[in-house]
């Protein structure tokens, strides 16, 4: 077995400035920065690499201290978690503010941990934060090191000591990837953790509270993100690692995504949370739409479907909470079915599962399918099986372009995959129509299988061979 990679999770108060060094460390802008307390709720992780040495880095909500979140004593509960499996502690206290009562009590529930701790003290290029430097020495952790998480400034001198504490894991000769970068505390945070070769990115998206986290958390068997019935309790991207039969899935719990109009009156976190879910989309390789089977699909499911369509991604459709409903009438999951289709008609290739998070009612359908899906959507057709296929079903339908032309299809080639992607040379320059394009589509699908994923067609006219000049 490889040994474990040692784990830091960042402690302290609401708003003193957490999610601002787990950004800087990490190179990423994972962690939601805004100046509410109580911003972040979910615990979050990343990778991170210093001086040859990797480690785990964890974010965790504000434990104690002035927050008017209802969800406090949630985001507590899941810090507390985290710090069970850490290795090193980083307390991070707010020097502008000076030491609160609330330091003081994390302190002690800190030493009762038994766990190394370092304290921060942030924002130290304040001037407001020089009188009160000496106060945090009361809390009796050595070393004590001052930072600015906002400027970069001292986060070098913290990370030479969380190396020293724990030792990192070293990389081997030749590393590649995110983890072998040297991180640059002065540099500007930009994400740099794309998924690996070998792993599926799945982004869980959908309106709020449809029953995204509840979805996650029964996937991971584990409380692994907060479930309130409170919508928007979701707020950063929350990602975790899947191992399912060998294969890595990556889950990405995503904010409920509500209508543009209503996000800008939701004020600046609500509008991060969006931007994050929409990166989510982008930087998947397969969606799950979840929506409330008891509410049906609204027209705010299908504007987040076409999302994920026009970034191309792999689809399925999940219909959650389906134990309110399944008791109703036997032609019910059709008439449900074909009522989503009809207001998702640019999604009828994507698989439609009903399942219920909450009792786990055909849960293991939604892996098995996505599995299904990214498997589909790098699939390749040799080239000359594409044209033995095209020959014959356009033998039996001749194309049809939007000006009449007569158009022949000379050759065909798939020049892409994640998505699906062909290009059809022909003896004319057009394009096909409308539905005769849809009719391609269609028949690749059923032919070759390409389930849940789009498929992007191009046509080119076929260029001419040069004649050779005749001599004078």
């Amino acid at each position: 077995m490889p040994p474990k990679t040692p784990s830091v999770v960042l402690v302290g108060r609401p708003n003193v400035g957490k999610s601002t060094l787990f950004n800087r460390i990490t190179g990423s802008r994972r962690a939601i920065v805004a100046p509410i307390a109580g911003t972040t709720r979910d615990w979050l992780a990343r990778p991170a690499v210093w001086r040859g040495s990797s480690f785990q880095l964890f974010d965790t909500g504000g434990l104690f201290g002035a927050s008017e979140d209802p969800l406090h004593e949630l985001v507590v509960r899941q810090g507390q978690r985290a710090i069970v499996g850490a290795d090193l502690l980083v307390m991070v206290v707010d020097g502008r503010v000076g030491l609160a009562s609330g330091d003081e009590t994390i302190a002690r529930e800190l030493r009762e941990t038994g766990l190394p701790v370092l304290l921060a003290i942030n924002k130290t290029d304040d001037k407001r934060a020089r009188d009160s430097l000496l106060e945090f020495y009361q809390l009796g952790f050595e070393p004590v090191i001052e930072i600015s998480a906002e400027h970069g400034t001292g986060v070098a001198e913290l990370l030479d000591e969380v190396v020293k504490q724990i030792g990192g894991s070293r990389l081997q000769d030749g590393a590649s990837g995110p983890a072998s970068e040297e991180l640059d505390p002065q540099a500007s945070a930009s994400d740099r953790q794309p998924s690996a070769p070998d792993e599926t990115a799945v982004a869980i998206v959908g309106r709020p509270n449809v029953g995204k986290s509840s979805l996650v958390n029964r996937l991971l068997h584990e409380e692994r993100v907060l479930v309130s019935e409170m919508p928007g309790t979701t707020r950063d991207a929350i990602d975790t690692v899947l191992l399912w039969h060998r294969r890595r899935f990556r889950i990405v719990d995503t904010a409920g995504m509500r209508r543009p109009g209503r996000v800008s009156s939701g004020g600046k976190v609500e509008m991060v949370s969006v931007a994050g879910a929409k990166k989510a989309i982008f930087d998947a390789d397969v969606v799950a739409l979840v929506i409330d089977a008891s509410a049906g699909a609204t027209d705010q499911d299908a504007a987040i479907g076409g999302e994920a369509d026009r970034a191309g991604r792999g689809i399925v459709i999940i219909a959650n909470k389906w134990d309110l409903v399944k008791s109703q009438d036997v032609n019910f999951s059709k008439t449900f079915d074909d009522n989503l289709r009809h207001g998702m008609r640019f999604l009828d290739y994507a698989p439609i599962l009903h399942i219920s998070a909450l009792t786990g009612e055909r849960a293991p359908k939604v892996i098995e399918t996505i599995d299904k899906i990214a498997e589909t959507r790098r699939k390749r057709i040799p080239t000359p099986v594409l044209n033995k296929f095209i020959e014959a079903i356009t033998s039996a339908n001749p194309p049809v372009s939007p000006g009449r032309k007569h158009v022949r299809i000379m050759y065909a080639a798939q020049i892409g995959v994640a998505p699906p992607s062909f290009v059809f040379f022909t003896n004319v320059a057009t394009t096909f129509h409308f539905s005769y394009q849809r009719f391609l589509v269609n028949q690749l699908r059923e032919s070759f299988g390409f389930i849940g994923t789009p498929i992007r067609l191009q046509v080119r006219r076929r260029a001419e061979k040069k004649r050779p000049r005749k001599g004078r």
